[in-house]
């Protein structure tokens, strides 16, 4: 991957960089995404499973997410030549390291819960004109 990101000099190259993090967290951004990947955390799942640990996830929108996540290398999806066909997914390396990234914020929100409810009530209340 360091090769396809850096220029003739070696050096990376700052622009695509730029592009493919901002790809990634376009990704990585969507509403099933996050959930996604915490849901597989440290095991493999199958699609049904999946499903049925996301509330209100359809079957479109899922595969579209695991699509994605799988093209940017964050989720491995394995066929099993049974009949019918077992689709297996689980958390690549860089999955599993963006699982560690998402468990940060997730201690962080934690920690700053009661901050982040005051700061909202102030906002909603300015804006709706209550004090």
């Amino acid at each position: 991957m360091t090769e396809q990101l850096s220029g003739a000099s070696g050096r990376p190259d700052v622009t695509r960089v730029n592009t493919v993090a901002t790809e990634v967290f376009a990704t990585v951004a969507g509403r099933w995404a996050v959930p996604v990947v915490y849901a597989l955390g440290d095991e493999t799942r199958r699609f049904t499973h999946l499903r049925a640990h996301l509330d209100g996830v359809s079957h479109k929108v899922l595969t579209q997410t695991l699509r994605a996540l799988e093209r940017d290398g964050l989720v491995e999806r394995t066929v099993h030549p049974t009949v019918p066909p077992r689709v297996d997914y689980a958390l690549t390396p860089a999955g599993r390291r963006m699982r560690s990234a998402i468990d940060g914020v997730c201690a962080w929100t934690r920690a700053h819960l009661d901050h982040i409810d005051a700061a909202r009530d102030r906002f909603d209340g300015a804006r709706s004109g209550t004090p």
